[in-house]
């Protein structure tokens, strides 16, 4: 019996370790540096981000994308936009837009909370989706 026992624990330990590797695949942690989604979320706040696709974003849901400018960094923004939603006015220029034209498919247009703070799509245009790591679900405020 004493065999039996060891191996539901064996594989009920398995089947523990197997959901935290996925979760973790999932789901991470990201600090939030810089002014430009405050207040929402303030600098040196983490966040739990759930990796997702195009498809899963909402307008207004906070994302967080590779920075166009330089590549390599994380930036955190709001989706103001989504492809065939209209250019918002204020991104139209940056995005060379046309009046009355339309978010392109495969790309977001993201605004910082704070417009006097942000570097987004006011200034470098339509984010492609390639760059999307996923959506913020939650702080992790203390």
């Amino acid at each position: 019996m004493t065999g039996l026992v060891s191996l539901a624990v064996v594989l009920t330990l398995s089947a523990i370790l197997a959901i935290g590797l996925r979760a973790r695949r999932r789901y991470l942690v990201v600090t939030v540096h810089g002014e430009s989604m405050a207040p929402t979320y303030r600098e040196g706040e983490r966040v739990l981000v759930r990796r997702a696709p195009l498809a899963e974003v909402r307008p207004g849901q906070v994302v967080v994308v590779e920075d166009p400018v330089p590549p390599g960094r994380w930036i955190i923004k709001r989706a103001a936009a989504l492809p065939g939603d209209p250019v918002p006015g204020e991104v139209a220029a940056a995005a060379g837009a046309a009046p009355g034209s339309r978010v392109p498919a495969g790309c977001l247009v993201l605004l910082g909370d704070n417009p006097a703070a942000s570097a987004d799509s006011r200034r470098f245009g339509y984010i492609p989706a390639g760059r999307l790591l996923g959506v913020v679900s939650r702080s992790l405020r203390g």
